[in-house]
């Protein structure tokens, strides 16, 4: 009877394992194809994505009416000083409709006298000449005050009263989008000349650019209304546009500040909201 008792606790207990064996089994079958799925949701997930300046993938930018140095400068994330060096163009920043400037070193500087209506930097328009070369008394940027487009210190205010949103567009990791209503005014952050005034940089709407000194400039994108031209002298806290809607139907602006043609987060520079 004991011999008898022991096999059958053995075989009670073999069939146990048995039984735990394939329990595991069928545990471990109906997990993997979920994990499998999981792995595979992950490699085709959308890749997270940030926003980068237009390659430069021809080496060159042909220039057409309503470019300016600063809005191709602006358009490549490149230094608009850089940009003026590689192509030998000078101080008052005459530029050419067809003319080819090369943004990248080392390329010698294509021919200026493409076309016989140049277009100066801080208008935008071309300038009805007699003759291809330019005439540099007619450059609104020579005739600036150096006091204000080289501000020693900048003192950086708030360009309009809103809530900062995190906004799904390409541009929007590139500054602050701010919210507020339609025809809201928008203020200049600092002193400055306004050096870009138009809808030419796709993304940004109508763009306004300031330059307040050699290293620093802002811009304010999505304006319902520009009030302020290339060219103007204008001061912190000045009028230059009203809110308008960005490409998503958003209403808001759009506030950038670059440094060396570099975007910074503007919340290092603003002081803290009242």
């Amino acid at each position: 009877m004991t011999r008898t008792r022991s096999f059958k606790q053995i075989e009670i207990l073999i069939s146990l394992v048995i039984l735990s064996l394939f329990l595991i089994s069928c545990s471990t079958k109906s997990v993997a194809p979920v994990d499998n799925r999981r792995t595979a949701d992950l490699h085709h997930a959308a890749p997270v994505t940030s926003y980068d300046p237009e390659p430069v993938t021809k080496g060159f930018h042909e220039v057409i009416d309503g470019d300016t140095v600063y809005s191709i400068s602006w358009r490549y994330g490149i230094d608009y000083r850089d940009v003026a060096a590689w192509n030998n163009i000078s101080s008052n920043f005459v530029i050419y409709p067809g003319q080819r400037l090369w943004l990248i070193p080392g390329r010698a500087p294509a021919p200026k006298t493409v076309s016989s209506t140049p277009i100066i930097s801080g208008t935008s328009k071309p300038i009805s000449t007699s003759s291809s070369k330019p005439k540099s008394s007619a450059s609104p940027i020579q005739q600036r005050p150096r006091s204000v487009i080289n501000q020693p210190v900048i003192q950086w205010r708030w360009p309009t009263i809103g809530r900062i949103i995190k906004s799904n567009t390409p541009i929007a990791q590139k500054g602050l989008d701010i919210t507020g209503n339609e025809g809201q005014e928008i203020q200049a952050a600092a002193d400055g000349v306004v050096v870009y005034s138009g809808s030419g940089l796709l993304g940004y709407g109508n763009l306004i650019i300031v330059k307040h000194n050699e290293t620093y400039l802002s811009a304010y994108a999505h304006n319902q209304v520009m009030l302020v031209k290339e060219g103007d002298i204008i001061k912190a806290g000045q009028g230059i546009g009203e809110m308008g809607k960005s490409s998503r139907g958003q209403v808001l602006l759009h506030f950038e500040i670059r440094k060396d043609g570099k975007t910074v987060d503007p919340l290092q520079y603003l002081p803290p909201q009242s």
